[in-house]
């Protein structure tokens, strides 16, 4: 894991056992709350979604990058996982009012498997016919499209990251299993995935 080129996200997972309150407290205080404290100053007041791109380190969290949008895959598990009704928390975060709602999440482990073309980072191949889409893969699966192009009936590639196979279970090892089996089931040529996603969460919890 962690090794060749560098690339969009290519998975995740919700919520992370590995990462302790403390170290949450940290990123939310020192990455997000500084931020936007810092965009106020230089009369930027920042209402909307800021995207954190954050990696813990043996010397803390740091800042990779920051966006102004929902970020890619991570989006996927946390609209798995809310039970809310997202409008009323959308028009009260531009209201700026936002403090005034309650966010309530599903309790159980979500992931989310990216499937990528050939070529991917590089050049990824387009055009290549999907396979498996139409299979029932449980009520706790959901397959989101992204780098796809539907043609004469068909669904094909159309882009470098192609779908995103999510998965709902009681622990993080139970939703992985379930991901990756529905992963197994859609077929196109050149498709390619990571195999590890989850494996320092895995770690975490066997501790």
């Amino acid at each position: 894991g962690d090794t060749g080129p560098n690339t969009g996200g290519m998975g995740t997972y919700s919520p992370l056992p590995q990462i302790k309150d403390s170290i949450a407290e940290e990123i939310e205080r020192e990455c997000v709350v500084q931020m936007i404290h810092a965009m106020n100053r230089e009369g930027d007041e920042f209402r909307g979604c800021l995207f954190t791109g954050v990696m813990v380190t043996e010397d803390g969290p740091k800042v990779l990058e920051y966006n102004v949008r929902f970020g890619d895959p991570e989006t996927q598990v946390l609209m798995r996982r809310l039970k809310s009704d997202l409008f009323p928390l959308l028009w009260h975060t531009c209201d700026g009012t936002l403090d005034q709602c309650e966010v309530d999440w599903d309790e159980r482990i979500a992931v989310n498997i990216v499937l990528a073309s050939a070529g991917y980072p590089g050049k990824a191949e387009s055009g290549v016919r999907i396979f498996g889409l139409d299979q029932d893969f449980g009520p706790d699966v959901v397959v989101f499209h992204a780098g796809t192009k539907r043609e004469g009936g068909e669904i094909r590639t159309a882009g470098g990251r192609v779908l995103s196979v999510s998965a709902m279970g009681d622990t993080l090892a139970d939703a992985l299993e379930k991901a990756y089996a529905a992963a197994a089931k859609i077929e196109f040529a050149g498709k390619q995935m990571r195999k590890d996603i989850g494996f320092r969460g895995l770690k975490a919890v066997a501790r």
